[in-house]
């Protein structure tokens, strides 16, 4: 089964970034505060970016490598993907 690493822009214009299986059903559960700590209290408004992964190690070593990133970097990310 593939894991997804994805970038959310929340309504703060934060980024979260995350792992899943389903990336649609995750953005629902975010959407509807049923997702992490985090995006309880950061409104999502859209999926910027995906990656996939064989393995749930791969997506676990490539989220925590996004997220010790700067915004800026995360969204240069997004416009070289784009």
């Amino acid at each position: 089964m593939p894991y997804f690493v994805y970038l959310m822009r929340c309504a703060d214009e934060s980024i979260y970034t995350g792992i899943t299986t389903d990336i649609e059903r995750r953005f629902r559960e975010h959407k509807a505060k049923l997702g992490g700590s985090y995006t309880r209290s950061h409104e999502v408004r859209e999926i910027l970016h995906t990656e996939r992964y064989p393995t749930r190690a791969a997506a676990l070593k490539r989220e925590t490598e996004i997220k010790s990133w700067p915004q800026e970097k995360k969204l240069a990310l997004v416009k070289t993907n784009s």
